[in-house]
Formats: structure tokens, sequence, C-alpha cells
């Protein structure tokens, strides 16, 4: 017993300075300065050009892919488990699919998608349907690119959490006390599944975050591609933001954490 505690926390030691250790470097970095020490590469964050304006572009993408992502996914799921188990390998194979995809091969693949058409179409509402989803201002090109990016590790987050729930028996019991198929749903099944939710999320929401190719390639500048630009004019600074960025994901992490412990401290919702 005293060799295995040993052997979990040389583990334990060994990942944590593999974490650590590039990220203390990086901190240190970003505060050396040729006088001593500053800050100047942080407090110049919010007057940078184009950080805000980066890195609210890609919350909103972020927050559009999430509702996708999750409108898609949940009733499928859910429809699966009650009226058709045999669909889930099918389902399963379908998500699983952006992954033998290289990302570049799928942003290649959507450029080439954008560009096609004959020019009799260009009056035609498919060609003005191309062109409004390449808009600028919010490109619904990209979110359709992040929604299949995510599909996988959304879907492996909420198949983990359907497995522990047994959903055909919570619906037929909500639905024996007089509940409809939406309201069994909803005020049932849902909260059951409020940690897989949660994990579905964070992993969309660090995926749109750190996704750098696909965003690059098609000429919009998301913040991943913010950095990158920051960084040719100012290393310092793209290493701040980038040290920022990820202790924002383990703060979201550790609430996801804390969220969870919460709920399972308190009594399954019953119908």
């Amino acid at each position: 017993m005293a060799r295995i505690r040993f052997g979990r926390g040389a583990v334990l030691l060994l990942a944590g300075l593999y974490f650590l250790v590039p990220m203390a470097c990086s901190v240190v970095f970003s505060v050396d300065d040729t006088s001593g020490f500053s800050l100047k590469a942080y407090t110049g964050l919010i007057t940078a050009p184009g950080f805000l304006d980066a890195l609210t572009f890609t919350l909103e993408l972020a927050a559009v892919t999430i509702v996708v992502v999750l409108a898609l996914l949940v009733p499928a799921l859910i429809a699966v488990r009650l009226g058709s188990p045999r669909l889930r390998t099918v389902i399963e194979v379908v998500c699983s699919l952006p992954l033998v995809v290289p990302v570049i091969a799928l942003t290649a693949g959507i450029i080439g998608v954008l560009r096609w058409g004959p020019d009799y179409l260009k009056d035609t509402p498919f060609f003005q349907t191309i062109v409004a989803i390449q808009n600028p201002d919010f490109p619904v090109v990209l979110v359709l690119a992040y929604v299949l990016m995510s599909l996988p590790l959304a879907y492996r987050a909420l198949d983990a959490g359907l497995r522990v729930v047994d959903v055909r028996t919570l619906v037929e019991a909500a639905r024996n006390c007089g509940a409809s198929w939406p309201r069994a749903v909803f005020t049932v099944v849902l909260p059951n599944l409020r940690q897989s939710l949660l994990n579905a999320t964070f992993l969309t929401l660090a995926l749109v975050l750190g996704e750098f190719t696909t965003g690059s390639i098609l000429g919009y500048q998301p913040f991943s591609v913010w950095i990158y630009e920051a960084g040719k004019s100012d290393g310092q600074m793209s290493v701040a933001v980038s040290v920022l960025s990820l202790l924002l994901a383990w703060v979201l992490l550790l609430a996801l954490s804390a969220a969870g412990r919460e709920r399972r401290g308190r009594k399954p919702a019953r119908p």
C-alpha cells in the first residue's frame, strides 16, 4: 500500500512539474523587463488594439456554438435511449468522424464549398445564403466548423452522463405522474445531466477559444488568431494573453467541478 501511494505521489508530482514549469517560465518571460520586474504586458492588454474586439467576437461564437451543439446532441441522445437504442452506434460513429478528418482538410473542404457555384446562381437564395454565412460581423461558417469539431468532445461528455442515468425509467415515472413529454425531459432528465451539460459546455468553450487553423485560413480574427498576430510585434503581451487564457480555463474547470460536487451533495430530482 505504501508503494502504491508513493508511486501515485510521484506520478502526480511529475504531472504537476510537466504543467507548472512551462507555465512558470511563461509568467517569468511576460514580467521580465530590461529594468527588472514589470507588469506592462498585462496592464497594456485592455488598451491593446483589437484585444476586446477579438475576445468579444470569440465569446459570441462560443455561445452560439454551445447552444447549437447542445440543441443537436441532447435531444438526439435522449431520443435514442428512449426509442431506438440500435441507433446509438450510428450516432457515435457520426460524432466521431471529425476526429479522423484533419482540421486543415476540413477547412479546405469548407473553402471549396464556399467557392463553388456557377455564375447563373448569383441571384438565387442559395448564393445569397453562401454570402450571408461569411458575414465578417458574425461568420456563421465559423460556427458550423466549430460545431463539427466540438461534436466528439460534447458527445463523450453527454454520453458519459447518460450511461449512469436511467432515462427510460425517469421519463416513464414522470409520464405516469401526469407530466408531458417536454416537462418530463426538462424537469426530470436534464437536471440529472447537469454535470454532463457543464462538461460539454466547457469543452466546447475551450475548443472555440483555442482553435486557430480554421479562423486564420478563412481570414477572420478570433482570439487565438489575434494572439498570434500580437506575438509578431510584442512577444511578451502574446505570452501574457496565453497565460491569462489558461488561467481562465482553469477557473472555469474548477467552477464546473464545484458545481458538480454541489449537485452530488443534493438529492436526485424526482418526477
